[in-house]
C-alpha cells in the first residue's frame, strides 16, 4: 500500500508540473524579437532593451519598465505574443 500512495502521488505532481509547463503561457523575448526591433529602428541592441539579464534563462525572466509594458500592452491586446512595433507607443521613451 505505501508503494502504491507513493507512486500515485508522484504521478500527481509529474501531471501537474507537465500540465503546468505545458499550458503556462511565456513572455519571454526571442532574437526574432530583437532583430524585429532592430530592423524598426529601434537600439536594441542585447536582450537588456527589454529584461533585466544579459542572456535571460527560460521560465527566470524578469523584465525591466519596457518589457513589463510590452507584456501589459499583449494582455491589453489579448494577443498571443508582443509585438515589437508597440514600442513606437512606449511611453518611457518620450521623456
Amino acid at each position: 500500500m505505501r508503494k502504491t500512495s507513493w507512486r500515485l502521488g508522484l504521478g500527481v505532481i509529474v501531471l501537474a508540473w507537465s500540465g503546468w509547463m505545458l499550458f503556462s503561457d511565456t513572455s519571454s523575448g526571442t532574437m526574432d524579437m530583437q532583430k524585429k526591433a532592430k530592423a524598426g529602428g529601434f537600439p536594441a541592441e542585447n536582450c537588456m532593451y527589454c529584461h533585466v539579464e544579459k542572456m535571460p534563462k527560460k521560465g527566470a525572466v524578469t523584465n525591466n519598465d519596457r518589457g513589463k509594458w510590452l507584456v501589459a500592452e499583449k494582455e491589453k491586446r489579448s494577443a498571443k505574443e508582443v509585438d515589437v512595433a508597440w514600442l513606437k507607443d512606449y511611453p518611457g521613451d518620450k521623456k
